[in-house]
């Protein structure tokens, strides 16, 4: 019987490094889409994959001209939810992260979308298990799965017990690969690092 082999997909965020310091999985996965932050992304997940011993893999597949709002510097469309919204994202995440976890011997794929998530339809229970579900039927037989959908992002950091110098690394700025402590993000990365006692 063949081990089972976790991978995740780590941004830089805080949700996502607090759940690759839980989860300790064996890969991570971070994907540059075209994202206007995607350097910075890059350099924090390859930090806390070197802290955390955990492999790191960089998918880079260009869709810049298919994206909108703050994570593609462009307006917003008319059916946008958010500033940063960007059409099908989670859904295309999973499907780049699939496609190498085949080739990686993955079993599972984790995520981690919060509570504050939901208003977004790709942030919510159901979107995950239909995803889960589309994914699993496939050859390779990989599960998505989402274990984070109930908490809020200081939840994340408290339950886990992460550490506060990994929490202070993070970066979920929309705009720039330097933090412009203004967009949706920022101004979340800040709540959360107050309601954690970091700020």
């Amino acid at each position: 019987m063949e081990s089972l082999k976790r991978a995740i997909l780590l941004s830089g965020g805080i949700d996502s490094i607090s759940l690759a310091y839980n989860l300790k999985p064996e890969i991570a996965y971070t994907i540059n889409y075209g994202q206007t932050v995607a350097e910075r992304e890059i350099y924090v997940s390859e930090y806390i994959c070197k802290v955390l011993n955990i492999k790191h893999k960089v998918i880079s597949v260009d869709c810049s001209s298919l994206g909108s709002g703050t994570l593609a510097n462009k307006k917003n469309l008319k059916s946008s939810p958010s500033e940063e919204w960007w059409p099908f994202r989670n859904q295309l995440l999973i499907t780049l992260s699939a496609m190498q976890a085949i080739n990686d011997g993955v079993s599972e794929i984790y995520l981690a979308s919060v509570k504050s998530d939901k208003f977004h339809t790709d942030g919510t229970k159901k979107f995950y298990d239909l995803i889960n579900e589309t994914v699993v039927f496939q050859e390779g037989n990989i599960k998505i799965l989402c274990p984070t959908l109930e908490l809020y992002s200081h939840e994340l950091v408290q339950n886990f017990n992460v550490p506060l110098e990994l929490i202070s690394i993070a970066h979920s700025c929309h705009i720039s690969n330097l933090a412009c402590g203004k967009c949706s993000g920022c101004t979340k990365q800040l709540r959360v690092k107050y309601e954690i006692g970091l700020e």
